[in-house]
């Protein structure tokens, strides 16, 4: 029975899935922490993701492993530098560290405003982005700069540590800042603003297809297939086989709404970001920094724990009793307001524990809701059910407000790990030679249980509010 290993390098932790390369079937599966990170300044030394990926195996089988093919699915957006010898250069900065915000205004002035950079790119820069974390290191640390010989993303860099080729794939390149999905190809012009004495088409990777494999590794004994690897959106897109209409919400430390596309975007406005997906097509997505820890930290403030905060928001009314979470509690991209923070409005003397556990659900779901309105503000076809996804999707509160908000029906698939199960995925349709998109469908990731919407809610009363709260 061959085997693929599917990798989820996230902010927070290395996952790995082996999984029958054939069926999709889970054999086994481990995981192992990331170093803690605090923004604005979000900062990890790739060595401890290397590290945690080989810590994160060995807890899922301690014997040889019989790997046939793997990929790595990363977090979008993070800036690894790397000198001529190949040795990293500085910590890798992370795609929540929000220090590189003077940069984002700096580049949308230069090219002549927003509008501009959606067209040149299909996104405008924000902290996030890959290229406003290169416009902070050429700023702000020109001692590393001279060093940089090569630019890449962390799963850009994984992969190179696996099969010792510099590569990427067009969706984790679509959220650098100078990838053009629609194009398929870097826009040089745009991340020559930056630094235009550097020779760009030497220091970016290779951008590979779907199914093209990278190269061959021999970490797991023996020859092993790489395939390209993609961001960690991506990857949760292709396992959950996600077409257009449908909407994907992933609960996560930040919070995303996305939909699969046949045509590229680009939202002027930057609430969308107009990047590729996995398969060849595109995958227009909004992105919060603020999702399930903000529930984590209100569930710390009211001495509970994450299952015990499930319990008091079900049992709080929809609106919380006129409390509003405004969730910015560390910045936010969606909306671009890098320096805010949160807000709690509306408290009384008879305020109740439940309120403020449900109104910290519903601000982090208004927020994410309010992205599902951008995408189709932009013109994307958005209206199947939602699938969620990540952490909170296990949340019995999140999926209620989700479902009664939305008023759409909610899907929670059976499977919990769709970055890692993307990867693996990838990397079986790389070993088959098959397009990933028919592979996803035949594994059928996505299925699972329903939840439908309470009728009697009005998911207006809780949106206005909120939306009046956050200004």
């Amino acid at each position: 029975m061959p085997l693929v290993l599917g990798v989820d390098s996230s902010t927070q932790k290395a996952l790995v899935e082996l999984r029958d390369a054939d069926t999709g079937e889970l054999i086994a599966h481990g995981r192992a922490p990331h170093p803690p990170t605090t923004p604005p300044r979000s900062e990890q030394d790739p060595e401890a993701w290397w590290d945690a990926l080989h810590t994160a195996l060995a807890a899922a089988t301690p014997g040889t492993l019989d790997v046939a093919a793997v990929a790595v699915a990363g977090q979008q957006h993070g800036l690894v530098t790397l000198d001529d010898e190949w040795n990293v250069v500085r910590p890798a900065k992370l795609w929540n560290d929000t220090e590189s915000a003077p940069d984002a205004r700096w580049l949308i002035d230069q090219l002549g405003g927003e509008a501009a950079w959606a067209d040149a790119c299909g996104s405008v820069p924000v902290a996030a982005f890959t290229i406003t974390k290169l416009s902070w290191l050429h700023r702000r640390e020109p001692e590393h700069w001279k060093r940089v010989a090569r630019v890449c993303l962390p799963h850009d860099w994984l992969t190179w540590k696996l099969a010792r080729e510099f590569v990427t794939d067009r969706g984790d390149a679509s959220g650098t800042g100078y990838f053009s999905a629609a194009r398929g190809e870097y826009r040089l012009d745009l991340v020559a603003i930056v630094d235009d004495d550097v020779d760009w088409s030497t220091q970016l990777p290779r951008v590979l297809g779907p199914a093209e494999p990278a190269g061959t590794t021999r970490a797991f004994g023996t020859d092993t297939v790489v395939a390209p690897g993609t961001g960690d959106n991506m990857a949760a897109a292709l396992a959950l086989g996600l077409a257009p209409g449908g909407v994907a919400i992933s609960l996560g430390t930040s919070g995303t709404v996305y939909s699969v596309s046949d045509t590229p975007t680009a939202d002027p406005t930057g609430a969308v970001a107009g990047f590729a997906d996995a398969t060849g097509r595109f995958l227009p997505l909004a992105c919060t920094l603020n999702a399930t820890k903000v529930t984590d930290a209100v569930a710390r403030w009211l001495d509970v724990d994450s299952h015990q905060l499930d319990a008091l928001a079900l049992q709080a009314r929809p609106g919380a009793g006129g409390v509003v979470v405004v969730p910015y509690f560390d910045g936010e991209r969606t909306p671009n307001r890098p320096d805010a923070t949160g807000e709690v409005r509306g408290l009384r003397t008879s305020t109740t524990r439940v309120d403020l556990a449900r109104a910290a659900i519903e601000g982090v779901v208004c927020g994410l809701l309010d992205g599902l309105d951008a995408l189709v503000t932009a013109g994307v076809r958005a209206d199947g059910d939602i699938v969620l996804v990540g952490g909170g999707a296990r949340s019995k509160a999140y999926q209620r407000v989700v479902a009664d908000l939305s008023g759409r029906a909610v899907v929670v698939p059976d499977a919990a790990e769709h970055v890692a199960a993307g990867a693996c995925v990838q990397a079986a349709a790389v070993l088959h030679q098959r397009d990933p998109a028919d592979v996803a469908r035949e594994w059928d990731l996505g299925r699972g249980v329903a939840v439908e919407p309470d009728l009697a809610v009005d998911p207006a009363e809780v949106r206005t509010a909120y939306a009046a709260a956050r200004g």
